[in-house]
């Protein structure tokens, strides 16, 4: 699954720990997310999507789309 959260965490100058916080999960986690190596749970792409008050289609995205 592609995603742009490195894109938008760093137009925010936050670092991957920054986004953990935030999201209430490890910096692994964030880091495993960014390298499209983990897909995230519905709840956590639901929690970013508000985090970023946007919707969930504008962070992720199929790779089959």
């Amino acid at each position: 699954m592609k995603n742009r959260l490195k894109v938008l965490r760093a137009e925010r100058d936050w670092t991957q720990a920054d986004l953990a916080n935030a999201l209430e999960v490890s910096r692994q986690t964030i880091n495993a997310i960014e390298k499209g190596k983990f897909d995230p749970s519905l709840p956590l792409a639901f929690k970013a999507s508000r985090l970023f008050n946007m919707a969930i289609e504008d962070i992720f995205q199929d790779e089959q789309a």
